[in-house]
Order: structure tokens, then sequence, then C-alpha cells
């Protein structure tokens, strides 16, 4: 339950105040139905359109790769033949694997499990929060969760997102329920989740980590030496869980599983300190390139254009117009419970400051990791941000009494919303006449008004502020601005994805067919380039196609004995060319790949089918 600090009402009512019981009760009235509309909207825009959804064609040629086999699984094998893996981690893609196994493989299979845990966060955000500041800050953090764009679009695409949002809220509710009575039993639990969720984003699920800390070693009601104990048990089984994957492919014999990508040394650290990582920091000087991994500047792109790259990346109008369009009302439930706890120094074991530790650290924490690493324009990061905000935004318009500070601050974000959303000055502007109409009258009439009036101008200047966000967040029903599948980014700078490579156009079906009838038994039909000739044939038939040099071509995989033991023992007959791949250009190029690409040129008989060349490799080539 809420504590007396942080349950206090924005205006004071006159009169008696009613009975716990009938406090309750009418409470559990609205309650519920309202809890129920927030989830439903939720639902709505997560869902619309599924039927439309597209193939992300990377993350889901691994799915239909895991959905054949037990190893493919547990290690989110790229292709069938588990030659290679993803770049990361496979937990985000159990539950779309499993979701294809059970509904079949398509397109909108594999986003069904993101809308419901999308819809799972909202809820979850609610509980927490309720607890913490009573049932209309619950009410309006789900509210604003849902309203946001980014989790409109989490709740849409295929990323690790989804999921990892929903396993961090529940490390924060499990640590919640741990704080408050001391439990060690419930905060193991919150380490798990912490560890389930290391399976989802890596390092990045320890960035929590502060803010699960400090809000236990602050406010649990226990020595601190009982404190320290819990949380030094906590962080054993969140370690343990953590690292459960990589121990099991370091532990494992190479030969007897897929190749790591973003590796130069098929290393689970490689993978997940050096590439997943420290290659995110190169900004501030980090050089990852001694761990294994790919060179930073290889393995990840640049910021898309209105993003950014600085610190101040999480201002950009790329940014800020997914997830930040409450960044001043969260600014102010930052500083409104910093001043709480100065002026009325509640004592250590308050629900209010355990509750404000856990969000305040939670959005600091993030926001910076986010500030100084980098996101390389991917505003699907911003999910876990969007949490912290729509807490701290909600126990701002909930707790914070001085109406005329309350009023200023409303005023400065609905300015906010209209600034972001007059960068893009062809998508729906009239928002911000809306936003403006409801605004000012509110306003007036919230810092003027008696107490009833006041809860009125409140409610619609809430609205104006919620206007401009809710216009992006409805825009994901329409496939102009969203297409459910992809990575997830609402409104102007959307980009549909297509089902282009979930079918093969004739000249690929005519390779396909004469690679399956001169297949003589190879483990593989053919090996290829690029991943992105693998995965036509993978999504469209399961193929065993091999792609040389990972997601950035630049992987050392397979080796050249590897390669080339293959092909001695009958289990790789062709390699694969397009028009493109036989240019001088590409044949030059310095990637691993290519230099196997020009011995299989210059070793192997050609075979010419429709646009494409096949060479045969082997006996019936003309051999080493």
């Amino acid at each position: 339950m809420p504590s007396p600090v942080s349950a206090e009402p924005l205006v004071r009512v006159g009169g008696p105040p009613p009975s716990p019981d009938r406090a309750r009760t009418r409470t559990q009235r609205y309650e519920r139905p309202i809890l129920a509309g927030i989830a439903a909207v939720a639902a709505l825009l997560f869902f619309w359109g599924i039927w439309h959804s597209a193939y992300h064609t990377f993350y889901a040629s691994a799915v239909r790769s895991m959905t054949d086999n037990p190893v493919a699984f547990l290690y989110g094998s790229f292709d069938p033949g588990n030659s290679i893996t993803l770049d990361k981690l496979p937990g985000f893609l159990w539950p779309q694997a499993l979701s294809a196994l059970v509904l079949g493989f398509h397109p909108w299979s594999l986003v069904v499990p993101q809308a419901l845990e999308g819809v799972a966060s909202v809820v979850l955000l609610h509980v927490v929060v309720r607890r913490w500041a009573g049932v209309p800050a619950g009410l309006l953090a789900a509210a604003f969760l849902t309203l946001t764009p980014v989790t409109v679009g989490l709740g849409r695409s295929v990323t690790e997102d989804a999921p990892f949002v929903l396993l961090l809220l529940l490390a924060a509710e499990a640590t919640q329920r741990a704080t408050a009575r001391a439990r060690l039993r419930t905060l193991v639990l919150a380490g798990v989740w912490v560890g389930a969720a290391f399976q989802c984003k890596m390092l990045e699920a320890w960035a929590v980590l502060p803010a699960l800390a400090v809000t236990y070693l602050v406010a649990a009601p226990v020595t601190l030496r009982r404190r320290i104990r819990d949380l030094a048990v906590s962080g054993a089984v969140m370690l343990a869980v953590s690292l459960s994957w990589m121990l099991a492919a370091g532990l494992t014999p190479a030969a007897a599983r897929p190749y790591l990508d973003g590796t130069t040394d098929n290393s689970p650290i490689a993978l997940v300190v050096g590439y997943n990582f420290l290659t995110r920091f190169q900004a501030l000087g980090v050089d990852a390139a001694g761990t294994g991994s790919i060179v930073a500047d290889r393995a990840h792109g640049r910021a898309s254009v209105g993003m950014g790259d600085s610190v101040w990346k999480m201002f950009s109008p790329g940014l800020a117009s997914q997830t930040g369009w409450l960044y001043p009302l969260a600014a102010l439930g930052l500083a409104a419970g910093l001043v709480t706890l100065w002026r009325r120094r509640p004592r250590r074991t308050d629900p209010f400051v355990a509750g404000y530790l856990l969000w305040s650290v939670w959005l600091v924490t993030f926001f910076l990791v986010f500030s100084f690493g980098s996101v390389t324009g991917h505003t699907y990061y911003m999910g876990v941000v969007a949490v912290g905000l729509s807490a701290l935004a909600a126990t701002a318009v909930t707790r914070v009494r001085r109406r005329t500070v309350l009023c200023a601050v409303l005023t400065v974000n609905v300015g906010w919303c209209a600034a972001l959303t007059l960068h893009y000055p062809r998508f729906f502007t009239w928002s911000v006449g809306v936003a403006a109409v409801l605004a000012l009258p509110a306003l007036v009439l919230f810092a003027v008004g008696g107490s009833r009036p006041r809860r009125t101008a409140l409610a619609v200047a809430l609205a104006a502020v919620l206007v401009v966000p809710t216009v992006w967040s409805a825009s994901a029903t329409s496939l102009r601005y969203n297409q459910p599948g992809g990575f997830g980014r609402i409104g102007p700078g959307s980009i549909a994805t297509h089902n282009g490579a979930s079918a093969l156009n004739p000249a690929q079906q005519r390779v396909l067919a004469y690679l399956t009838a001169h297949r003589d038994g190879a483990r593989y039909l053919a090996a290829v380039p690029r991943w992105q000739m693998a995965a036509p044939y993978i999504l469209s038939d399961n193929a065993s196609v091999l792609p040389l040099g990972g997601f950035t071509a630049h992987v050392p995989y397979p080796a050249p004995g590897t390669f080339h033991h293959l092909i001695d023992t009958g289990r790789l007959h062709y390699v694969l060319l397009s028009a493109a791949d036989l240019t001088h250009r590409a044949r030059g190029a310095k990637t691993p790949g290519r230099a196997l690409v020009r011995w299989a040129i210059g070793h192997c008989s050609p075979v010419h089918v429709a646009r494409y060349t096949l060479y045969r490799c082997g006996a019936a080539g003309h051999g080493r």
C-alpha cells in the first residue's frame, strides 16, 4: 500500500475522509474498468493490422531455423544447418519460435508474443506504481506507457525490447515486494528475472541493477548486514542465470555447436562483452578489438538522420518523438520526490522512499547509458526509458500539490510536444492546434478555479499533453506509418518492410530446384556470400544454405580449412553467386567470405541457372 507521504492528494477536499473500507470499495469500482480499458487500448494498438505483418528478414530466418531442431533453438542458429548463430543471444526469439511452432510460421505469429508482452508490461507497470503512489498514479502510468509511440512500436515489432522491458518490470515488481517485507526468496526471484533479461539484451540488463540494489539496500526493514547478505545471494543467482547460456556455449566443443556470429574467435565473451557492449562506446575511446569481436566500425552502423550520436541524442527529434513526450512532467516527478525527501525526511523504510529510489535511479541510469552509448538510430532501445518516464510523470501529476508549479510544467510539456511535432511539418501538425485549444482554457481554469473545476481542468490539460503522442501512437494503425514485424518505429520515419524475402522469385525457384535435384547427399544446398542471399531460401523453404561472413560479412566463418573440408567430404558442392557478386569490385572486396568466393571462381566449374551462377566444387568440379 502507498505510504502517507506518497498518497497525498493533489488537492484537498473538504469534509471528513471516507472510511478505509468505503475508499477501497470505491477504488475498486473505477480502477478495474479503467485498467481494463487501458489494456484494451494497448491491445488494439499492438494487434491492429497484425495480418499485414512483415518478416524482419534476419531475425525471422533465425526463428525459422530455430523451429527446425533443438540445437538451433538453444543457440539461435541463423540457418537450419546450424552453421552460425545470430549476432546476439537468442533468448528474445525463444517466445517467437514457440509461437511459430504452435501457430505455424507466419509473419503475424512472430508478432503475437511481442504484443502480449507489451500488454503485460502496461498492466504490470500499473501494479508497481499503484503500490507506491496509489491507484490514480498507477492508472496514469499505464496510460502514459500505452500512448508512448515506442511502446506501441515494441508491441508491433520482433526486436529484443518487448520481452526485455517485461522481464525488467517483473524484476522491479519482485524487488518492490522483497523490499516491503525483507523477503530473500522474492529478492532472489528478482535476480532470476534480471538473468532472463540478460538472455534478451545481454549486459544492458545489468543497467537495472543500481535501481534494484539501491532500493533494497536503503529501504528494506532489516539490518544493514542482512540487506547486504540478501543482495549478495540474489546477485549470485542473477549472475548464474545471466551467464548460463554463455557457459553452455563456451563449454560445448566448437564442432558440436554453431559458430558465434560477431566474433573472430568463436567466443561467447567476445559476442557479449566485445561485439554487443564495448563497441557501443566507441565514441568514448573504448577499443573492443582485443576482445575477439568484430571491429567496432564494421559491427554497427551510424545513427539515422535526426537522431544524432552525441551525449544529447536523447533530446534529438528522432528519439524524443518516440519516447520523450513526457520529459517535463517526468523531470517534475523526479524533482518533487527529491524535495519531499529533503523537507519531510520520511523514515528509511517508508514505501515512498523505496518507490522513488526505484524509478528515479531506473530512469537516470538508462538515460545516461543511452546518452553515452551508441544506439545507432534504433528507437526501440528507448522502451525501457519510457517505463521510467511514465512512472515519474504519473506521480508528478498526482503528488505535486502546488498548482502553479504543476500548471507551469504542463504548459511547458504542451510546448515541448508542439516543438517535437513541428520538426515533422508534414505529419499531423493539426494535433498541435488541438493541444493548444485544449490547453489554454484548461490551464487558466486550473490556476484559478475551485477544487472540482480544477480537477476537470487538470484532466483536460493532461489530454492536451497527450494529444500529440496519442496521434503518433494511433498512426501505427496505418501501414503508411508502421508495418508490424519490423523495427517498430512509429510515425514519419517508419519504413515499410514488405515480405519480399518470404517468397522466392522465379529465378530463385529455378536455382532451388536445380540445387535440390543435384544435392547428392550434401549437408548444404549451397554457400552464399551474404546472409541476405540465404534468407529467402530459409524463409520460404527452410533450405540449408551456408552464409559466409555472418551478419557483417566480416566474420571469419567458415575458415578456409573448414570450407575446403566441407567440399572434400561432400557436405558442400555449390557456391551460389549473383551477377553483382561477379563484378570486379565485389570480387576484390576485403572480407573473409570474398576470399572463399574468389577461390571458388578460380577452382570450380560454373553452372548458369537463370540470373545466377553456381560453382560446382569437389569431385565433379575442378577441385583444388
